[in-house]
């Protein structure tokens, strides 16, 4: 049997059967400390896939990094056929600093495919795609939402990507939410390459979830099952289907002041429910919130301080309510009792 090649990356070789962090140059900040694009190189001793696991591309959303972080102690992993690239963090400028952008106020995720002579976030988009990307046959992208906000677990894909949208319900999260490709996002530049993405969202950012850090690392396992990376063994389905959901709306503060809200991420709504009350300072005048739309709340604001047109409530319609209830209660059971998620039990 013809022993399997090593993976070559930034000028290293990782051995079949090995694993190793490796350290891609990046940039060098004004004090002359080095800034390097870190990689943790799975290469399995069986042939398969190469797919990649990404987090960080905002700095602010850490949630991603602590799902990468369980996912790299999984026993299951030694087992692997292929090769898994596994980036923690992207964005380490962003990361150190808690911020969503680079130093030069870009967003990376918006700035892909990049550019080896651009700006600073177009060099490292540049870097990421031609080590980690162009090398790999699927992706999965982490990201949370921004701060003050949060979202329930759920997974964005294209509606007319049938083999992304399979992918999507071997996930398993509570939600798989249709997503157009933007402009510079890693998504639209992958496709290009022929690389699809899966882009989960979840929890807040700058905090830990611990329910989302557990549909997330569920949700990878499964699917780099599904393609062959890793055994079934020991991995569970999911107890639910996903809800498809591809209309979605913003409901808007009607006024400024205090929020108070009556239903978290994960509610079932129907319209003219009153979700939110906004009051005065004073406590004189007191506005309700009412849905517009029935639906499954996926996303919301956690400030308690809001102005008039502030983003409240993401409300993603459902073809059917009782359908999305039983669901949720599903996937939370299944969530709250496995045993596979406990980060030292996974098998």
């Amino acid at each position: 049997m013809t022993k399997r090649q090593g993976f070559e990356i930034a000028g290293e070789v990782v051995l079949a059967g090995a694993r190793r962090t490796v350290n891609i140059p990046v940039s060098t900040l004004s004090d002359h400390t080095p800034v390097t694009l870190s990689a943790h190189v799975v290469h399995g001793k069986k042939d398969g896939p190469t797919v990649f696991v990404s987090a960080g591309i905002h700095g602010d959303e850490v949630i991603g990094v602590e799902i990468v972080r369980r996912l790299l102690r999984a026993k299951t992993l030694k087992k692997l056929s292929g090769t898994l690239l596994v980036v923690p963090i992207v964005n380490t400028f962003g990361f150190l600093n808690h911020s969503r952008y680079l130093p030069d106020r870009r967003d990376l995720n918006r700035c892909f495919p990049g550019s080896p002579h651009g700006s600073l976030a177009s060099r490292l988009a540049d870097i990421f795609m031609s080590e980690i990307v162009e090398r790999s046959s699927l992706g999965i992208d982490l990201h949370s939402a921004a701060i003050h906000r949060v979202n329930l677990p759920q997974v964005r894909v294209s509606a007319s990507n049938r083999e992304t949208m399979r992918l999507a319900q071997v996930f398993g999260a509570p939600v798989i939410l249709t997503s157009a490709l933007r402009e510079g996002s890693l998504r639209q530049e992958a496709k290009k390459k022929g690389v699809d993405v899966l882009l989960y969202e979840a929890g807040e950012g700058m905090r830990f979830d611990e329910m989302s850090v557990r549909a997330g690392l569920a949700g990878i396992m499964r699917v780099l099952s599904e393609v062959g990376l890793l055994p079934t063994a020991g991995i569970a389905k999911p107890k639910a289907r996903s809800l498809l959901c591809s209309d979605s709306h913003w409901m808007r503060a009607p006024a400024g002041g205090l929020l108070r809200t009556f239903k978290a991420e994960g509610d079932v709504v129907q319209e003219g429910d009153i979700v939110a009350a906004i009051a005065d300072p004073f406590g004189e005048r007191e506005i309700e919130v009412a849905t517009k739309y029935s639906g499954i709340i996926v996303g919301r604001a956690v400030m308690p301080v809001v102005h008039e047109g502030d983003a409240l409530f993401h409300i993603a319609a459902v073809k059917s309510t009782d359908v999305a209830e039983a669901a949720m209660d599903d996937i939370t059971t299944q969530l709250e009792e496995a045993a596979l998620f406990d980060e030292d039990e996974i098998i």
